[in-house]
């Protein structure tokens, strides 16, 4: 850990570069909870009874 005082437009780029990498850590926790939900939907429709998904005349409404 560093214990010298830093100048402050040096501290402030730091706090910049930190909060950037906030919001790409926290945006990539969302695109990666869309893709698993998304994966279990996928699972769910491929293991289900295909009747459930569509009943018998479902093309007539």
């Amino acid at each position: 850990m560093e214990r010298r005082i830093r100048p402050y437009l040096e501290q402030k780029a730091a706090d910049e570069q930190r909060a950037a990498q906030t919001r790409q850590f926290a945006r990539n926790q969302v695109l990666g909870l869309v893709l698993l939900a998304a994966g279990v939907l996928v699972w769910w429709l491929i293991h289900t009874n295909p009747g459930w998904i569509f009943p018998t005349g479902w093309w007539r409404l």
